[in-house]
């Protein structure tokens, strides 16, 4: 059965009729796989990698057999209900035990479930096996955002949602991938193992992406790790899976797998912009080019809680705009950016950004909306906070 077979069924019929059409077709994609593929709608996604066509295959042979069973232990059920009833005159049989049969329907589902136990625990213990991994990456969950650090290489960033907010408010249509479009997506090489080292800087995150099989959770506190391997280049993408505060929609996970000589060429470009940004950061700057620098810094990673207007959210984020920090104290507001606020929702974006990205953040919000304090603060000054 095709999409449009499925579309054309939908057309033909009454609202209610639809309704149904679409639940019969559901139910047949439960329990007949082969006859309702992938681009209807209900299957899972397609596997990119061996462990998830292996969970794939598990999940499909399990299907089955709660199928079989259900066939097996209804049909009968309701043939006897029917051919069997009271009101047709049958009598119950009477016995007490029966000790062969109460042998048999203990031993048969034990090794049924000893059946699915089995290839279930190898998968698990696959899953698990992060040993010898070609390339090991530290994926930190923030709100809203990932962070990933490439072990042994002088090569981290942090990954934003890059879906565009006339998209998000609704004044323009929305994009193929609507809220699973990133600034920086992780970058790895096809046909090696990747180890994934994950934890978190504030709540419970999950790193998701159903085509790697996949949902690690990521913890403050502690280090969890998974893996992953995929042979086919290509964009593949996935969310937070742990509902993680009012952004949680807004933390999508996109990786880039390239050719081994494509990856070796995107390492060399990020530490030639890692050696430029070093360098930028002991340049001084004009008040101008440090607002329009912070403006999109503040665009990426503020704009969420404290709002395009300045004005926050009341009750839940503080307003910037004639705010005492933002116009107050320059050296606590370069503080507060630094370092957080404890038993609030104002993160540390000291780990995060570079001297620069805080410099210009804080130049553009001492000098925006109402806020003209004239301050300029440069990459130095928040170096020297950092001591």
């Amino acid at each position: 059965m095709n999409t449009a077979l499925h579309l054309g069924l939908r057309l033909s019929l009454s609202p209610a009729a639809n309704r149904s059409s679409h639940l019969l077709l559901t139910l047949l994609a439960l329990w007949f796989p082969p006859l309702v593929r992938a681009d209807f709608g209900v299957n899972l996604q397609a596997p990119a990698s061996d462990l998830a066509h292996e969970i794939f295959d598990l999940h499909s042979t399990i299907l089955w057999i709660c199928a079989a069973i259900m066939i097996v232990v209804f049909v009968p059920m309701f043939i006897a209900l029917v051919k069997h009833r009271k009101a047709a005159g049958h009598q119950p049989a009477k016995f007490h035990d029966n000790l062969k049969l109460e042998i048999v329907w203990t031993v048969i589902p034990v090794l049924i479930l000893v059946g699915m136990a089995w290839p279930a625990t190898k998968l698990i213990v696959a899953m698990k096996d992060t040993d010898q991994p070609d390339l090991t990456i530290k994926v930190t969950g923030h709100q809203w955002k990932w962070e990933y650090e490439y072990l042994g290489d002088d090569i981290r960033f942090i990954s934003n949602t890059s879906t565009p907010k006339a998209q998000i408010d609704g004044t323009e249509p929305r994009g193929e991938n609507y809220l699973l479009e990133v600034d920086n997506p992780l970058v790895v090489p096809a046909g090696k193992k990747i180890r994934l080292v994950l934890t978190s800087s504030d709540v419970i995150h999950t790193w998701w992406v159903a085509a790697f099989g996949i949902k690690q959770d990521a913890i403050p506190g502690f280090i969890r790790d998974t893996w992953f391997k995929v042979d086919q280049p290509g964009t593949y993408r996935g969310q937070c899976a742990e509902l993680c505060g009012v952004g949680h929609g807004f933390m999508p996970v996109v990786v880039n797998v390239v050719a081994p000589v494509q990856f070796a060429a995107w390492k060399d470009e990020q530490k030639t912009r890692v050696a430029a940004a070093a360098a930028n950061a002991s340049k001084t700057y004009e008040l101008a080019e440090l607002k329009a620098m912070g403006e999109k810094v503040y665009g990426t990673y503020c704009i969420a809680c404290h709002q395009e207007t300045g004005m926050g959210i009341p009750g839940t984020f503080p307003a910037l705009n004639g705010s005492p920090i933002a116009t107050g104290d320059k050296a606590a507001h370069i503080d507060t950016v630094l370092n957080g606020k404890e038993k609030t929702a104002m993160a540390a974006f000291g780990p995060l950004l570079s001297d620069l990205d805080i410099a210009a953040v804080v130049t553009f919000e001492r000098n925006h909306w109402d806020n003209k304090t004239g301050d300029v603060v440069q990459p130095a000054d928040i170096a020297a906070r950092r001591k």
